[in-house]
């Protein structure tokens, strides 16, 4: 059985007054692909928001990492929106939110050719073209855009990545290309994926275990063959609601 790369025991979350996770207990196992589905409101982001620290709560989440897996908290956790939203008045290009991200020293200040260096391939390790570097953010197409995040987000080698519907914004063809990255890196480089997904044909193709959640606890989880059955989804979704099969279109 794979060792967990995370527990979370008793795991509660109240915002604004609002209890969102019950008493949750789950593992993420290490170097697996991990698919969390449920209905909108059912506590998957509030859950990422968790494993981020953005957020209080109560009971335990227990990180078994660092690379020499001994320490008890993650070396990095990197994170990709759905969407990263950018002010169109603000004239940032690919290079400025590396920059901004990566370098302590105002950006106007300039570069380092190490640091245009890195960048070019930061961008190369997932598949995009360094002539992006100098591309407004803004201009830029969806599956451009998210494959700069993840960019980020692989620096430095995080053990725990999490993504919050990565691709639900592009086409169908980059959101295929998209997927298989990430299954590509997690199969090379052995990092760890939590994967929020409304779609059949990834969760099935790229997941290891799913994950279900409902009403913030877990309602069931197992491999893919085992809960992408009607019978399971009816669970998690109630009569007459599943996750949607993607148009190949």
């Amino acid at each position: 059985m794979t060792p967990p790369l995370v527990t979370l025991r008793g795991l509660h979350v109240s915002l604004g007054g609002k209890e969102i996770l019950h008493g949750l207990d789950t593992d993420i196992a290490r170097g697996r692909i991990t698919a969390l589905i449920g209905l909108n409101g059912s506590g998957k982001t509030t859950l990422l928001r968790a494993l981020l620290s953005e957020i209080l709560c109560g009971g335990q989440i227990r990180f078994h990492c660092g690379h020499d897996h001994t320490h008890p908290a993650p070396e990095h956790v990197g994170y990709v929106p759905q969407k990263l939203r950018i002010e169109a008045s603000l004239p940032l290009t690919v290079r400025d939110l590396l920059g901004i991200a990566l370098q302590r020293r105002p950006i106007f200040l300039g570069l380092s050719r190490g640091l245009n260096r890195k960048m070019g391939a930061m961008l190369a390790r997932v598949g995009a073209r360094s002539a992006l570097l100098d591309s407004p953010m803004d201009k830029i197409s969806g599956g451009e855009q998210q494959r700069v995040l993840l960019a980020l987000a692989m620096e430095p080698n995080p053990e725990l990545l999490l993504l919050d519907e990565p691709a639900a914004g592009i086409d169908f063809q980059d959101q295929q290309k998209f997927y298989d990255l990430i299954a590509q890196l997690n199969r090379e480089q052995g990092t760890t994926i939590l994967l929020v997904s409304h779609d059949t044909s990834v969760v099935s193709r790229h997941a290891h275990h799913v994950l279900c959640l409902r009403d913030g606890n877990v309602r069931c989880q197992g491999p893919p063959a085992e809960i992408m059955r009607p019978e399971m989804l009816e669970q998690v979704f109630g009569p007459n609601k599943a996750l949607y099969p993607h148009a190949h279109a």
